[in-house]
């Protein structure tokens, strides 16, 4: 029941990051993001990777619940997407600024 949980955290969480680096993208500015946020976001789903990886009752049954550390991977590469973005809107940004 906890991985069951666990995966309904994860895919909640998970659901708004698409929506989130589309609104980056099309935003084409930083205005309204902090960097600081998306940095603690990345570094939460790290943490929680390096947790699976480092318990062994999961390790163990790997085979059978692979698909809760899957939606981890998959959301650090969402806000991983989101941070490059926050780079480019910056520059854009910049860009602006000066010309």
């Amino acid at each position: 029941m906890s991985e069951l949980l666990e995966i309904i955290m994860i895919v909640s969480f998970g659901a708004s990051w698409p929506l989130n680096v589309m609104k980056s993208y099309k935003a084409r500015t930083t205005k309204g993001k902090s960097l600081a946020f998306l940095c603690l976001i990345f570094f939460g789903y790290i943490a929680g990777i390096a947790s699976k990886f480092l318990n062994e009752a999961y390790m163990a049954s790997f085979a059978d619940k692979w698909y809760v550390l899957f939606f981890y991977v998959l959301n650090l590469c969402m806000v991983g997407v989101d941070l490059l973005l926050y780079v480019r809107n910056k520059r854009l940004d910049k860009m602006k600024e000066e010309g």
